[in-house]
């Protein structure tokens, strides 16, 4: 199937440097069949967290091509669903306006963690695992939704 075929789900954070791609590769691995996967931020950090892609390489999804984008370059494209994944309620998650589903699903943003690499490892682990359960259980309910 045509990517531009599949109907678009934005995933949406602040920086699109983590939690974004994290889910971005979650959801792809899962459902990419189904949906045109797509990650932005509303301030892009510029880049990919290094943490990030080590984290997903551990389960075998590889994000290391992926980079930073505005919710902008997405605003001529239809969009079926958005999803924000903003931890902190003082955060200010991106409003992407016209969009026919939206979903809210806070994630910690591994980005702040502190100590040494293996601890934060420690966090970025713990957030990519959080993801997962809720992006495949997402993932397993497109595809019930298409039986």
């Amino acid at each position: 199937m045509n990517t531009n075929s599949k109907p678009l789900v934005l995933i949406l954070c602040t920086g699109n440097s983590c939690r974004s791609h994290l889910a971005e590769g979650v959801l792809r691995k899962a459902a990419g069949d189904l949906v045109n996967v797509q990650s932005a931020g509303s301030k892009p950090a510029g880049y990919v967290h290094p943490l990030a892609i080590k984290a997903m390489a551990e389960i075998g999804i590889d994000i290391s091509a992926h980079h930073s984008k505005h919710m902008n370059d997405f605003l001529s494209q239809p969009v079926h669903t958005v999803i924000t994944v903003c931890g902190n309620a003082d955060q200010a998650c991106p409003v992407f306006p016209g969009q026919v589903q939206r979903h809210h699903w806070p994630f910690d943003d591994p980005a702040h963690a502190t100590g040494t690499e293996a601890e934060q490892m420690e966090v970025f682990r713990r957030v990519r695992d959080e993801i997962q359960r809720v992006f495949g259980a997402y993932a397993a309910g497109l595809r019930a939704g298409m039986k």
